[in-house]
């Protein structure tokens, strides 16, 4: 089994980091941002290992997983993880924007 590369898109680093902010401002404590944290990098170390675990989206070769509240959409290319955006399911769905 080849472990693969993960790389971050600058949309997908925005999404965890306002994720994780979010909670932080609501809970006034780090320590749910930082359990939700390892959760999702936790999919996504997953991810390099079994590339093709996500669901296909509507979107050509962006492919989806879910954890929790969230769907992890990412791209493989070329032996590389690239994760696109983060998304929270709870929100409206026609907001939705994938970039590759």
């Amino acid at each position: 089994m080849v472990k693969r590369k993960i790389e971050w898109s600058s949309q997908s680093k925005a999404d965890l980091s306002n994720i994780l902010e979010f909670f932080y401002i609501r809970n006034g404590s780090k320590t749910y941002s930082n359990k939700l944290n390892s959760k999702l990098r936790k999919a996504i170390r997953l991810l390099s290992k079994h590339p093709l675990i996500g669901i296909q989206s509507d979107v050509e070769n962006i492919r989806a997983i879910i954890e929790g509240d969230y769907a992890i959409f990412y791209q493989i290319v070329e032996g590389t993880i690239r994760i696109i955006t983060i998304w929270d399911c709870r929100q409206n769905p026609d907001n939705l924007t994938i970039k590759k």
